[in-house]
This record gives C-alpha cells, sequence and structure tokens, in this order.
C-alpha cells in the first residue's frame, strides 16, 4: 500500500495509461490537453512567490554579503561552461550520425504554415531586448507572468534592503518567513495532481502526433536523446564525480520530478519541489535560491545540444555545406540565443527560429521539418535541463562550503527521510541564519 500511494509510482502508472489511451483512443486523449495545461498553469502560479520569498529570506540571513557576488560569478562562469560543452555534444552528434542526410529537401517546397507563431516570437529575442524584460515594469508586475527573472531581480534587491535594515526590516522578513510556508504547503497540495498532469499531457501528445509519426525522422530523434544521455552520464557524471558525488543516486533521488517533467515537457512544475528537495540535501538556502532559478534561465542545456543539432540537420536535409566560419558564427549566437528563449513557450523552436533568422545560411522553412516532432524532442531538452540545473546546484553548493556533504551522502543513500526532513524542517525560514 506504501507503493501505491507513492507519488513517484502514480506518476509512473499515468505516464504509461497516457501512453496507452494516447495511441488507442487517440480523439479522445487529445481531448484531454487541458488536463495537462491546468496541472501546469496551477503550478506557475506558485513559482513567483516560491522564488521571492526563497530568495529574500535566503539573502537577508546571510552573514557574508561579500560572497554573494562570488556566488554569482562562479555560478554564470560554470552556466557558461556548460552550455558551450552541450552546443559542442550537438555539433559532434549530428557531424558524427547524419541524421539528415540523403534525405534531399527542397526548401522551397517546404510548407511555413504554422511557423509564424514561432518565428514573430523569435524576433523579439534581441541581446538588448532579452536584459531589458529582466527589469519589470513595476515591482508589482514582475509577479504579472510568472517569469523566473524579473522575480530573481527584485527579490536580490529586496534581500539586500531587508538585510541593510536590520532591526527595523525584522518585521517584514517575518511575513516573509510565513508567507513562505504558507506557498510550499499550497505547492503540496497542488502536486497530488501531479500524475493527472502527466497523464492528460502525454495522452495529448502521443494521440496528437502519434508514436508512428516518429518513424520518419526517428534518426534525428534517436541522435538527440543519444547526445543527451551522454552529456548527462559522462560531462555531469564527471563533475559528480570530481565532487565526490553520485550522480546516479542524484537522479534516484530526483526520479519523480523527473517524471513529471517527462510528462510534461517542462522544468517548470518542478521547480519549487526541485528547490525543497535541494535544500534537504544539505544545500544551505540562500544557495539554492539563487543558483537553481538562474539556472532555469542561463542553463537550458538540453536546449543547447538541439540547437545545434537540429540546425546541422536541416543543413544536411537541404544539401547544405556549412562552412568553418560559418558554423562557429552559429555557436555564437547559439550562446545567446539558448538564454533568451527563457520563459517562452516551445523555447527550444524559439531558440532555433531566432538564431535561423539571424545567420541566413540555413533556410527557416527547414523549421517545418521538424515541427511536427518537437514535442518529442521537447522532452529530452526539459530532463536534460533540469538534471544539469540539480548538479550544478549540489556542486556550488559544495564548492562554496555552503552543503553538509555528511547529510548529502546519507540522503541520497537512502539513510535519511528527505521528504519529512523537507516538510519538517528544511524550509523552517527561522534557520536560515543559522545555515548561512
Amino acid at each position: 500500500m506504501k507503493v501505491v500511494k507513492s507519488l513517484y509510482f502514480q506518476i509512473i502508472c499515468a505516464v504509461l495509461l497516457g501512453v496507452v489511451v494516447g495511441h488507442f483512443w487517440a480523439q479522445q486523449a487529445i481531448a484531454l490537453k487541458p488536463l495537462g495545461d491546468a496541472f501546469i498553469k496551477l503550478v506557475k502560479m506558485m513559482i513567483a512567490p516560491v522564488v521571492f520569498c526563497t530568495i529574500v529570506t535566503g539573502i537577508a540571513g546571510m552573514n557574508d554579503k561579500r560572497s554573494l557576488g562570488r556566488l554569482l560569478s562562479k555560478t554564470l562562469l560554470l552556466f557558461l561552461a556548460l552550455t558551450v560543452v552541450s552546443l559542442l555534444i550537438g555539433l559532434v552528434a549530428v557531424y558524427l550520425f547524419k541524421p539528415g542526410a540523403g534525405m534531399n529537401i527542397d526548401p522551397t517546397h517546404l510548407s511555413t504554415q504554422g511557423l509564424s507563431q514561432y518565428t514573430e516570437s523569435a524576433a523579439k529575442l534581441g541581446v538588448v531586448e532579452f536584459f531589458m524584460h529582466i527589469i519589470p515594469e513595476t515591482f508589482i508586475g514582475a509577479f504579472n507572468k510568472g517569469e523566473v527573472l524579473p522575480v530573481l531581480f527584485i527579490a536580490v534587491l529586496s534581500g539586500f534592503a531587508l538585510s541593510s535594515l536590520g532591526e527595523r526590516g525584522k518585521p517584514v522578513l517575518d511575513v516573509l518567513e510565513a508567507a513562505s510556508h504558507m506557498v510550499f504547503k499550497i505547492f503540496s497540495y497542488l502536486m497530488r495532481f501531479a500524475p493527472i498532469g502527466a497523464f492528460g499531457a502525454l495522452a495529448f501528445t502521443v494521440g496528437q502526433y502519434g508514436i508512428t509519426s516518429l518513424g520518419a525522422l526517428a534518426k534525428l530523434i534517436m541522435t538527440l536523446y543519444i547526445a543527451c544521455g551522454f552529456f548527462v552520464f559522462v560531462v555531469l557524471g564527471g563533475i559528480c564525480r570530481a565532487h565526490g558525488v553520485s550522480l546516479w543516486k542524484l537522479l534516484r533521488y530526483l526520479r519523480e520530478e523527473f517524471l513529471v517533467v517527462l510528462g510534461t515537457s517542462s522544468t517548470e512544475p518542478v521547480m519549487p519541489r526541485m528547490l525543497e528537495k535541494l535544500e534537504a540535501l544539505g544545500c544551505k538556502k540562500g544557495v539554492v535560491g539563487l543558483v537553481l532559478p538562474t539556472g532555469y534561465s542561463f542553463n537550458l542545456d538540453g536546449t543547447a545540444i538541439y540547437l545545434s543539432l537540429a540546425a546541422i540537420f536541416i543543413a544536411q536535409a537541404c544539401n547544405i555545406d556549412l562552412s568553418l566560419g560559418q558554423v562557429m558564427t552559429m555557436l555564437a549566437i547559439m550562446l545567446l540565443s539558448s538564454k533568451g528563449a527563457a520563459g517562452v513557450t516551445g523555447s527550444g523552436f524559439v531558440a532555433l527560429a531566432s538564431t535561423l533568422t539571424v545567420i541566413h545560411d540555413i533556410p527557416l522553412a527547414g523549421l517545418a521539418l521538424l515541427i511536427g516532432i518537437d514535442r518529442f524532442m521537447s522532452e529530452a531538452r526539459a530532463l536534460t535541463s533540469l538534471a544539469s540545473n540539480a548538479v550544478a546546484t549540489v556542486v556550488i553548493s559544495l564548492s562554496e562550503n555552503a552543503c553538509d556533504r555528511q547529510v548529502l551522502l546519507q540522503t541520497l543513500d537512502g539513510k535519511a527521510t528527505p521528504n519529512a526532513q523537507a516538510s519538517d524542517h528544511a524550509w523552517e525560514p527561522a534557520q536560515a541564519g543559522k545555515h548561512l
């Protein structure tokens, strides 16, 4: 009975049932799309208050404010390095397996119907626009769309302001500490609907596109999953080993979150729970609260792999030979476009559209080859990015001496009770000052 009641078991059953329903009852499955959409909307409405409360109380409880600059610098450098590696892995994979070779596509014969929404979004992803988007129109306006970066920006400012006020800021901090308990309790209620959301989202995906539709572009999909697997188990696995952490145990610890992402093709529904579980590993609240939300916008490694792989695939399919200079220019643009698409629906596809809009060496119409299977590829992107951000948070916490290694290892070994720990005291705001 204990296994049946576990969220992990329920989500597995929901995912399998979604595939079956989508395959055998496609029309009915398509009508289940609102179940997945509703769950994602329910959780997204909690992201802004969760991030704000976590970061403000974490920063306000930090004893050494000078360490914050070092922490942010180290975080962004690690994210930059991981993104570069991801782009190169996608590039090597597509040239190694050549999934587009032999297709002999004439781009002038490709239908661009359905691409307008992506190309319009891509046109708004300039570098200046991206950084201007971080600054909200108003303080309260940062919470309207539930996007991470504007909330992160005002949360950091608020945390420093409350810290500098000392005792005068304590009443406000007490309110935020109480609010953090409330928002995480609400989130715990919403997570009970995760199996329903995963079932509806996956049933719709299989019903809408069909498992058989994967056959024509199976080699491309397989190439992406192989590249993502290499990045996770070789690159991230090597980073974990270098810091004395087992990647496999960390992935197993976060298995429920990965199943939710698999079902919904989005990492956003699990952000609040990821914050909770990473702190339960012994990572300090202020570090987790800064690194993980920042990674959601600046460390989209699954998207980076997809960008370089998909762009060269289109070139191969259209028999376009790119010079080394053209490829290097494309990678440089992708380094920026992979960040700029954060928070945009279908972010990977939009980032690819924005890249092709700029470089002109690869026909934009080639996106039509990918639009039908993008949903299946988005799962690999989301799972890879989630794994990368989890590893980055743990590694940076260890490097900053902001993680209790004994708690980390015991929890990953299953010798601790992380669920009870997380619900009972891991998010106790009163402990923030002691932890930090």
